[in-house]
């Protein structure tokens, strides 16, 4: 993963999906831009709607999945119980077989909801980026920036200036990096866009301060960002611990509240968004484990300190990633309650029941496909035997092998599929018929 965050990831999994997810939120900043209101706030929201709709059908499969396993869990146990301390061959072999076939009978995999986690993971993470590196993927954002990165640079000193503000430090790779130093243009311009993008207020003030000369860019690209930023009077560029610190300075009561309300929304509806996710049954005594306790423990544990965590980072990166969990844990809630009402009306006993019809053609379409495959090999054993012993058939000229090919053609195309794997078994049994005449 590149760790140029303006540049637009080239990670060989997040990479491409964060730029496919970067067109989707440019064409929403420029849809917002069309009629007036370019809002990164709006941009967020809508983003965040239209990925979490992309991801239901992965959601639905995940869920349906649970409710199935819940259903599944107490036959695995009772055959975890049945081969409890035996660990001979014989006892493990039987034990894969029979949890192997009530998997088959519910219709899942072992691994069915790794598989939707492992999907939907790189998504997220992907969402994530484009969010929180806007200028690298909504052409119009970044274009606020100039030309007062352009000026800035031809300023002597500004480089060193920048860095002491207070989230240069996640990009000191940047600074050292040959190309900064050697003066790539492109690579210093995203370096600098890349700090200006996280600065506070007060920085960006800090720079007409030092370069006088510059204050006319830093007003204009201010403007703009703070236009973009600006969401219910708030500037979601900016954390809510700088924001409450300038409302206390200010004295600014409802700047106050507007800067808690971000984390503690987070914390609030991501605990709602738990509450509403499906829980997993309370096992008996006699069937649970210490192990599934301390999972059933660690789960629990897991659900309430997340919000706590949530609160917590909020309140230190910027509010635009606290108002996309917040809009992240509104969208999932409301998707869980239309979720959960699907999956409620699904007879899962009807389910459970059309998944075992099918484990059963399965298996015995398997059965008579290896009873195929065991006939091919004896009889073609036998007509290498035979050949041996019969030393006259290897003289057969070239007009006599192909008049009994085509005999055993005309054999299974009137009793097999052609190209089976049956037809191939009837030919071979069909000239072996021939020969013991013979």
């Amino acid at each position: 993963m590149s760790y140029i965050l303006l540049t637009q990831n080239s990670g060989r999994i997040i990479g491409p999906i964060a730029k496919l997810l970067g067109y989707i939120m440019e064409g929403i900043f420029l849809l917002l831009d069309k009629i007036g209101i370019p809002n990164i706030g709006l941009a967020i929201i809508l983003f965040t709607i239209v990925i979490y709709l992309i991801l239901m059908p992965l959601t639905i499969k995940q869920q349906k999945f649970s409710k199935l396993s819940a259903r599944m869990n107490p036959e695995l146990q009772a055959i975890q119980a049945k081969y409890k301390g035996k660990n001979d061959n014989e006892s493990m072999m039987a034990m894969q077989m029979e949890t192997k076939a009530v998997y088959a009978k519910y219709g899942v995999s072992p691994s069915g909801s790794c598989i939707q986690l492992l999907i939907q993971m790189p998504i997220l993470f992907a969402l994530y980026r484009v969010i929180y590196s806007m200028p690298a993927y909504v052409g119009k954002i970044k274009e606020a920036f100039f030309p007062l990165v352009d000026n800035l640079i031809a300023q002597a000193g500004s480089a060193e200036f920048i860095q002491t503000f207070s989230q240069a430090g996640m990009f000191s790779k940047q600074f050292s990096s040959e190309s900064f130093t050697g003066g790539v243009t492109t690579y210093v311009q995203n370096t600098f866009i890349d700090v200006l993008n996280k600065a506070s207020s007060a920085e960006w003030l800090s720079i007409a301060d030092k370069f006088p000369s510059l204050s006319s860019d830093v007003e204009h690209t201010l403007g703009l960002l703070n236009q973009y930023n600006n969401f219910l009077g708030l500037n979601i560029g900016n954390s809510p611990s700088y924001i409450l610190r300038e409302a206390v300075a200010s004295k600014s009561f409802l700047m106050t509240i507007a800067a808690i309300s971000i984390p503690v929304l987070s914390a609030v509806t991501q605990w709602i968004n738990v509450k509403l996710m499906p829980q997993q049954p309370q096992q008996d005594s006699k069937n649970s484990n210490a192990q599934q306790d301390t999972m059933m423990q660690s789960m629990k544990a897991m659900n309430m300190v997340m919000p706590v965590m949530s609160a917590v980072f909020c309140f230190t990166l910027p509010a635009g990633m606290g108002l996309y969990w917040v809009a992240g844990s509104v969208v999932r809630s409301i998707q869980q309650v239309v979720i959960n009402k699907h999956i409620d009306k699904i007879d899962l006993d009807e389910v459970i029941k059309n998944n075992e019809e099918k484990a059963k053609k399965k298996m015995k379409k398997a059965s008579v496909r290896a009873e195929q495959m065991s006939a091919y090999a004896n009889m073609n054993t036998k007509n290498v035997s035979a050949a041996s012993k019969n030393p006259s058939r290897s003289n057969m000229t070239q007009q006599e092998k192909e008049e009994a090919v085509k005999k055993s053609t005309e054999y299974y195309n009137r009793n097999a599929k052609p190209g089976s794997m049956m037809s191939k078994a009837n030919m071979v049994k069909q000239f072996n018929e021939k020969n013991n005449k013979k």
